[in-house]
């Protein structure tokens, strides 16, 4: 399992993105995104999925974070693709509920290796400090594409906005741990009648 790891870049001109990641890791996170709201949120899934993630990013945030977070998206979904390499043994299937006083929120995710998003979150403000909550869902986009995966996220309820996006986060990163981690009873196994992912 040490070999699940993976180092992504992606330059595009509105961006320039590095990220490591580390599977089999122990929730160690390094952020340098200039998105600090972000960076928060990453951290959550580095430590609630036991992953070590390191993201740094340079991006047109002078003219606001919409291609920083959706950018940050698309390289952590290619790191996961990455680290899974074929997901031959991996549970595939994850779900975590989280709570955050009065938030609650449901995440379901599977590594089918067919992208889709299905997110379902109502906010109450058009923004959590200087972060957009739109892009909220522009991330997790970003990560169902270019991970192949299908996610569900669900904001169960909750008055809070920032309680509400943050048990988004945490119940991603659990769920994430849950669907990558390796089954040793299938561990040679591909988890799909298919026979592929």
């Amino acid at each position: 399992m040490s070999g699940r790891i993976a180092k992504v870049e992606r330059n595009t001109l509105e961006t320039a993105i590095s990220v490591g990641l580390v599977l089999d890791g122990s929730g160690k996170g390094e952020f340098d995104t200039g998105v600090p709201f972000l960076e928060h949120m990453l951290d959550q899934v580095a430590r609630h999925g036991l992953f070590d993630l390191n993201v740094a990013c340079q991006g047109d945030v002078h003219i606001d974070d919409h291609h920083s977070v959706e950018d940050i998206g698309i390289a952590i979904g290619s790191a996961f693709a990455e680290a899974l390499g074929d997901r031959k043994g991996i549970q595939r299937y994850g779900h975590a509920y989280v709570p955050l006083d009065e938030s609650l929120s449901r995440v379901v995710i599977d590594f089918s290796g067919r992208p889709g998003l299905h997110f379902h979150a109502d906010f109450k403000r058009p923004r959590v400090g200087n972060f957009d909550v739109d892009l909220t869902s522009e991330f997790f986009q970003g990560f169902a594409n270019h991970a192949k995966a299908t996610l569900h996220l669900d904001v169960l309820r909750g008055s809070n906005d920032h309680h509400k996006i943050e048990t988004l986060f945490k119940a991603f990163g659990r769920a994430l741990r849950i669907a990558c981690t390796i089954d040793d009873r299938a561990a040679d196994a591909m988890p799909s009648t298919k026979g592929t992912l």
